[in-house]
C-alpha cells in the first residue's frame, strides 16, 4: 500500500463510514489488482478506487516509451467493474467507482498528450462501455478530500491506527492547542 492508497482508504473509513477497507485486492478469477475497496454495510455501498500518485510527472503511465494513461486505466476499471458486479451484485449493493490522483496536468491547448484530457477520455470510455460513472478525485478535489479527512479525524481524541489519520489528528490538535496558548497570552498581555 502506498500513501495515496492509504489516504483514499482512510477517507472511505472516516468520511464515507466504510466498516471494511481492503488495499490491493487481487480478485481470484481476474488478473487484476484493485487499489482500494471500501464497504459501507449500513448503506450497502461498495467503493472501488484506483489511485495514481505521480507527483513530479503528474498522471503519467507509459508503455513502450509512449503515454498509456487511457488504455491502462480503462482496462483496470473494466476489470474492477467485472469483479464488483459479480462479488457485490446490484441492486443489493450500490457501486461507487472513484479515481484518485493529486497531480493531473492540463497541458497547453492542442498538446498531443494531455493528462486532463486522458482522464476525461477514461471517464467517457467507462460511461460508454460499461454505463458506469467514475467519480474523479484529482487536483483541487483531491485537496478537498484531504481537508474532509482532516476535519473528520481532527476532532477525535482516540489514537488512530493509520499513520496518515494520526498525523492529521496530531496536526489538528496542535493547531487547537497553539490557538488556546495564543489566546491565553493575549489575555495576560
Amino acid at each position: 500500500m502506498n500513501i495515496g492508497e492509504e489516504i483514499c482508504g482512510e477517507y472511505l473509513r472516516h468520511v464515507r463510514h466504510c466498516e471494511f477497507v481492503q488495499y490491493n485486492l487481487k480478485p481470484p478469477d481476474i488478473q487484476a489488482e484493485i487499489d482500494v475497496i471500501g464497504i459501507n454495510l449500513a448503506e450497502n455501498t461498495v467503493y472501488v478506487c484506483e489511485v495514481a500518485i505521480h507527483l513530479i510527472t503528474g498522471l503519467q503511465y507509459v508503455k513502450n516509451k509512449r503515454p498509456d494513461n487511457v488504455l491502462r486505466l480503462t482496462t483496470k476499471f473494466q476489470k474492477d467493474i467485472k469483479y464488483i458486479n459479480n462479488a457485490f451484485p446490484k441492486p443489493k449493493y450500490k457501486h461507487v467507482f472513484m479515481f484518485w490522483s493529486p497531480v493531473v496536468r492540463n497541458q497547453r491547448s492542442g498538446s498531443h498528450h494531455n493528462q486532463l484530457q486522458d482522464v476525461e477520455n477514461i471517464i467517457g470510455d467507462m460511461k460508454r462501455k460499461s454505463g458506469v460513472t467514475v467519480e474523479i478525485v484529482i487536483n483541487q478535489k483531491f485537496k478537498d478530500k484531504l481537508v474532509e479527512l482532516r476535519n473528520a479525524v481532527g476532532g477525535q481524541s482516540k489514537e488512530l491506527d493509520s499513520s496518515v489519520s494520526r498525523f492529521m489528528q496530531v496536526e489538528a490538535q496542535l493547531e487547537k492547542h497553539l490557538k488556546r496558548l495564543k489566546n491565553a497570552q493575549h489575555r495576560e498581555g
